[in-house]
């Protein structure tokens, strides 16, 4: 069974990010790392072909990595999409054996377990598009507290 499941996967790591806050300084840097060490990286602007759903193909990309690598940012949680994504991310560790390995890029783990700073105002904002008491923002309140559990990096400057 262990080996149909790694022949369903596609890719090394999947790439969990907020363009904004990312997408050209630090994440540039790691996917070129992992790049020249053969890891086979999907990340969006290099793997997502013009004209495909995005969302089926981010939820499929995710199912076909082996390893997810969460960068928490300071705007990530203010993204519908990568919220999608942490929940998507979340069931997959804990139905699949996905390993998930967060990065904690200028925030601390405990923004996300009790939403505070920009990760509350974001939090607040989803709560008056879709109620307070939503299925979406209860659900992703609980994969960021969930997330903010696991062990990772920290990285504050540089």
């Amino acid at each position: 069974m262990a080996s149909s499941l790694k022949s369903k996967r596609k890719y090394h790591v999947f790439l969990s990010f907020r363009g904004e806050d990312v997408r050209n300084n630090f994440l540039g840097h790691l996917y070129k790392a992992l790049d020249q060490k053969g890891i086979y990286t999907y990340v969006d602007s290099e793997e997502l072909r013009k004209g495909e759903q995005i969302d089926l193909a981010l939820m499929k990309a995710i199912e076909e990595s082996q390893i997810a690598i969460i960068i928490f940012s300071k705007d990530y949680a203010s993204s519908w999409w990568c919220l999608e994504e942490l929940a998507k991310i979340i069931d997959r560790k804990e139905e699949r054996n996905l390993m998930v390995f967060p990065l904690f890029y200028k925030v601390e783990p405990r923004e996300l377990r009790t939403p505070r700073g920009s990760y509350r105002d974001a939090m607040a904002k989803h709560e008056s598009k879709y109620g307070k008491d939503s299925k979406e923002v209860k659900r992703w309140e609980k994969t960021l507290s969930d997330a903010s559990y696991l062990s990772g990096w920290h990285l504050k400057d540089g």
